[in-house]
């Protein structure tokens, strides 16, 4: 059974992820306070942000724009 947490996305206990999503304090903030499954929305609304946008992961602007959309979406 997985270690269960308390989703601050989600409001609820929910599955926990097996290892934070990226090195650092950040990473060990989400990890510790985001479910494997909130995570997933995360995921899937980067997604559109990336498309929408047409936003390119190795442009320092675009990585910016997506921390500080991930920190509101999770968060916020």
């Amino acid at each position: 059974m997985p270690h269960m947490i308390f989703c601050q996305k989600l409001q609820q206990e929910a599955p926990a992820m097996d290892e934070p999503p990226f090195p650092g304090d950040l990473g060990c903030k989400i990890h510790e306070n985001i479910s494997q499954p909130g995570w997933d929305l995360w995921v899937a609304h980067q997604t559109m942000l990336i498309n929408e946008h047409r936003l390119n992961a190795l442009d320092a602007s675009s990585q910016e724009f997506l921390l500080k959309e991930m920190n509101q979406f999770l968060f916020g």
